[in-house]
């Protein structure tokens, strides 16, 4: 593994050429006011947090000690190796702080809450000096525990609030060494990978090695910040008995062309299945039209007959829509 590259003293215009890059970046002191930085520094995050927080309820997960705070899968595959029990913010950190006090104490988390539901003005005293206003923070508050790796169809800005933690990032061509989990059953929604940072099994996962090769980490402490590209592969230890971190999910991509993760599960369903020549055929026409290696396809074409060869305006891409609707449902197999 090799250390993160890192910024300190980073502002909106040195940030642009950090996103330009597509590289994860480590931004040093970039919360370092913050607040909340302040009070948990001082040990006093729950007495800061708990006058601010909302009566909603919130999904508390828990872990028992002898999962080590790794939140993953059960033995079968087929459930969490955690429960989830609604509590509200406040009675949470309560519960936090008790059980950090315990030499065996179980793992316990909140996850990607809305700060605005949960925190209600936090983003009015924690400023993001890198993004837009309508970018809105979420909050991640828990014990020691390890979050397998997995990636986001989003960009990340993730803020160290208390406690540290590490970040293994590996780049989404490392997927194939990641020994993905199944997509039907995740434990937070997204697949993680089966495989342990902190304990690998390479004897059952070998390929995980090159992955490892291909990594990159860092250890943040409080009011320091991470970015994480679209698409990277990240896994996050919280080191200390109480941890809090604040990130920011964006997506830079137009809203109106539709989900790749439902283009993704629309190939495994009309290309895997395929004979191997014809898989062959069709990689190279994603590639040609798709992902654009060979540059524009259509570009020898004169612009009035291109049609969906060029197609980007709303109306073009409803009509293309609606044409793929049709055709998913004349395939649908009747009863």
């Amino acid at each position: 593994m090799q250390p993160l590259s890192e910024h300190a003293d980073v502002d909106a215009i040195a940030f642009a050429e950090i996103r330009a890059a597509a590289r994860p970046v480590v931004l040093r002191r970039l919360v370092a006011e913050w607040p909340a930085v302040a009070a948990g520094r001082r040990g006093e995050l729950a007495g800061y947090l708990a006058p601010l927080a909302s009566a909603e309820p919130v999904p508390m997960l828990r872990a028992h000690p002898e999962q080590d705070g790794l939140l993953h899968y059960a033995d079968d595959l087929q459930q969490p190796n955690f429960t989830r029990t609604p509590v509200t913010l406040a009675g949470f950190l309560a519960v936090l702080g008790a059980e950090a006090a315990k030499p065996q104490p179980d793992t316990l988390a909140v996850q990607g809450l809305a700060a605005a539901s949960v925190l209600p003005g936090f983003s009015d005293s924690h400023a993001m000096p890198l993004l837009p206003d309508d970018v809105t923070p979420r909050v991640w508050i828990g014990s020691a525990a390890k979050v397998a790796t997995h990636n986001d169809p989003l960009e990340n800005i993730a803020c160290v609030v208390a406690g540290r933690r590490r970040f293994t990032l590996f780049p989404p061509e490392q997927v194939a060494n990641l020994y993905m989990g199944p997509f039907h059953v995740t434990p937070a929604g997204t697949p993680v990978s089966m495989v342990h940072v902190t304990q690998p099994d390479l004897d059952r996962f070998p390929r995980f090695a090159q992955a490892l090769n291909a990594a990159e980490t860092a250890e943040l402490e409080p009011g320091d910040a991470i970015y994480i590209p679209y698409g990277w592969y990240h896994h996050v230890e919280a080191l200390s008995s109480i941890n809090m971190l604040v990130n920011y999910w964006w997506n830079p991509a137009r809203p109106d062309l539709g989900s790749p993760w439902d283009a993704l599960l629309h190939g495994m369903m009309s290309l895997r299945q395929l004979p191997p020549e014809q898989r062959r055929a069709w990689r190279a026409m994603f590639d040609h039209y798709v992902f654009l290696t060979d540059g524009d396809p259509a570009g020898h074409l004169p612009p009035e007959v291109r049609g969906v060869l060029a197609a980007s305006a709303p109306s073009e891409l409803m009509q293309m829509r609606r044409g793929l609707i049709e055709a998913l449902q004349r395939a649908m197999p009747r009863r």
